[in-house]
């Protein structure tokens, strides 16, 4: 198998082979020309991967191909995120009006009513496909013609910038990759992974329960091929160079067509290498440097966002060394513990975890959601909220009107993965509490969470415009996932936005008011520091503290259903002047009751932002 043929892995003797690698790297291209363009850091990772005897090839491929997109650097583009950078998580599809492509739409809403709100849209992916909702790609190079077209995606960069989707490890079995490798194509034959049926593949970690294998006809008979995911989306092998010199190329492709980042879907499988888990592997992280190596030359400031829905120290060991992988990666333990904080009043899960995040470096932050197109994973929180809490986390999405999706262990038993549910509906279930107004108190305290915590914000679509739960999507598609993934008429929102009313108007016109005012907050810069305050379990309290400009805010959240009385004292007040303490929000102010001390009364499921007046 071609998977295992050149690296096997990173043992005991790596350090004499990297070093003996380095020297021979260095002779040879010492008398080559190939070099002239790329890094020796970058010729050091390919030599890697796919050993020194390939460098010069590959090289000569990647100049070729640097050359042929050329400078895709835009004025500006080199800046790093800001405190006004907010990021729209969307389908092409997910507004639709009749007369119009839903690029169209989509682009209508975000310059009607989402001018002041986002910086950022995700454009999961929009090209044509064949299963999971766009996740098995046909096609990367084309718009998927029931979305729009390529100048649809233009004129929306017109407006935003554009973060596309990269579905990197997988294809579809519908693309003509899988096609000729299928036929016998040569140029294909060494795409994918075949193994025999009866290989030992218990080490591999399987985030589904299917079969990791499945069977094939091709022109030279029966193969069995990797599939992490499900029968339709065969897995890459990144062990074949040409696979890399795809990627990137895609890569650049989407650089050109207006992205300021791409999301690389599931790397964290992309290298394969029997014996392991086949997770998470250094050939992994070397690919994603080697993409960050290339996207600087040819665009520096383009951000890689890197999706790894695992536990906190596997998901940020993604930023690399702080300088030469992701920039962003997402924080995916914010999801199940904001939930599980404000379903049992109690915050002190949620506080702990944030006060262990540190930045990493300047050129890194995280992306901070709550919900998304897929579920709520739970897997990030299994070691952190104690055995008992887990469960009845999980048994949240059931009790609901939701579902719950489960993985393998190493023991082939199943374990919940991910919580298949609208946020709104798992914080509040279909009777809304019988309280229409706490119901959307206890969301905006969700969401106002994400929004003050360092890092930058993460809004779905569904959440903005206050979705509840599609089970009639559930059972046209058979998919757990579609609960949350409605395709909405544009028509109908406008009347409901336009409707005070609605749930919908009052959801839209609470989030107007707090995404307005993040950005104008110095303080929540995705680089500003960050304190968490432990002033009561029922409470979660983020300062936020901008050096340059001496700006500060204290977010407070009271998770609990009756009102909560705190005194906040001179430590908890640093750096604010107790006599014009203020929430931004409400534009309540707060008196001191003695000195250096003042009383904040929070009702339930209550947030405020202090700072100075």
């Amino acid at each position: 198998m071609g998977v295992l043929s050149n690296v096997k892995g990173f043992g005991f003797l790596a350090g004499l082979c990297y070093y003996i690698y380095v020297v021979l790297t260095r002779i040879v291209t010492s008398f080559s020309e190939v070099n002239q363009m790329l890094p020796e850091k970058t010729l050091e990772k390919i030599g890697v991967l796919y050993g020194v005897e390939s460098v010069g090839v590959i090289v000569e491929k990647l100049e070729g191909l640097l050359g042929r997109y050329g400078d895709l650097r835009k004025p500006g583009g080199e800046q790093f995120l800001s405190e006004k950078d907010i990021f729209l998580i969307t389908y092409a599809d997910s507004l639709r009006r009749r007369g119009s492509s839903p690029l169209q739409c989509l682009n209508s809403f975000v310059g009607d009513y989402l001018k002041e709100l986002v910086s950022i849209v995700h454009l999961l992916p929009c090209f044509p496909y064949s299963s999971d909702d766009g996740f098995s790609v046909i096609d990367y190079r084309a718009i998927n013609p029931e979305c729009g077209s390529w100048s649809d995606v233009a004129a929306l960069a017109e407006n935003v910038d554009l973060c596309f989707d990269l579905v990197l490890n997988h294809v579809s079995a519908g693309s003509d990759y899988f096609k000729g490798f299928l036929a016998g194509d040569p140029k294909y034959q060494d795409f994918f992974i075949a193994l025999d049926p009866g290989t030992d593949t218990s080490s591999v970690l399987r985030p589904r329960t299917s079969e990791l294998l499945h069977r094939f006809e091709t022109a030279a008979g029966e193969k069995w091929c990797w599939t992490t995911f499900s029968a339709d989306q065969l897995d890459f092998n990144f062990s074949n160079p040409e696979v890399l010199l795809e990627v990137l190329d895609i890569l650049l492709l989407y650089v050109s067509r207006g992205g300021r980042m791409v999301r690389l879907d599931a790397i964290a499988y992309l290298w394969k290498e029997l014996g392991t888990s086949c997770a998470h592997l250094p050939q992994t992280h070397l690919v994603v440097q080697l993409m960050r190596d290339i996207v600087e030359m040819a665009a520096p400031g383009f951000l890689l966002l890197t999706e790894t829905n695992v536990p906190h120290q596997d998901n940020i060991s993604y930023f690399g060394d702080g300088s030469n992988e992701a920039q962003v990666v997402y924080n995916f333990s914010l999801p199940p513990l904001v939930l599980y904080s404000i379903v049992s009043g109690d915050a002190s899960y949620l506080s702990r975890w944030a006060d262990s995040i540190r930045p990493v470096s300047s050129e890194t932050t995280f992306l901070n959601f709550t919900a998304s197109h897929d579920g709520i994973g739970v897997r990030p929180v299994a070691d952190i909220l104690p055995a008992e809490e887990f469960g009845k986390l999980v048994e949240r999405a059931s009790e609901n009107g939701g579902a719950v999706s489960y993985k393998n262990d190493q023991d082939g038993q199943p374990i919940p993965y991910e919580l298949n549910i609208n946020y709104f509906d798992a914080l509040n279930g279909p009777g809304l509490l019988g309280d229409e107004r706490i119901a959307i108190d206890r969301f905006m305290l969700s969401q106002s969470i994400p929004l003050a915590l360092m890092g930058m914000p993460a809004v779905y679509i569904h959440s903005l415009l206050g979705s509840r739960n599609w089970s009639v999507g559930v059972e046209q598609t058979g998919q757990a996932r579609s609960i949350n993934r409605e395709k909405l008429d544009m028509e109908q929102v406008e009347k409901q936005l336009n409707d005070p009313a609605a749930l919908r108007a009052k959801i839209f016109s609470r989030y107007d008011h707090l995404l307005k005012l993040r950005c104008q907050q110095k303080a929540f810069h995705p680089l500003a520091e960050q304190k968490i305050h432990f002033l009561d379990e029922r409470c979660f309290a983020v300062q936020r503290s901008d050096i340059q400009s001496g700006s500060s805010i204290l977010a407070l959240h009271n998770v609990y259903p009756e009102k909560l009385i705190l005194e906040l004292d001179g430590d908890q007040l640093c750096g604010f002047e107790v006599n014009n303490l203020v929430d931004l929000i409400s534009g309540r102010k707060f008196f001191p009751q003695k000195k250096h001390c003042c009383r904040v009364e929070l009702g339930p499921f209550e947030f405020v932002w202090l700072g100075a007046e």
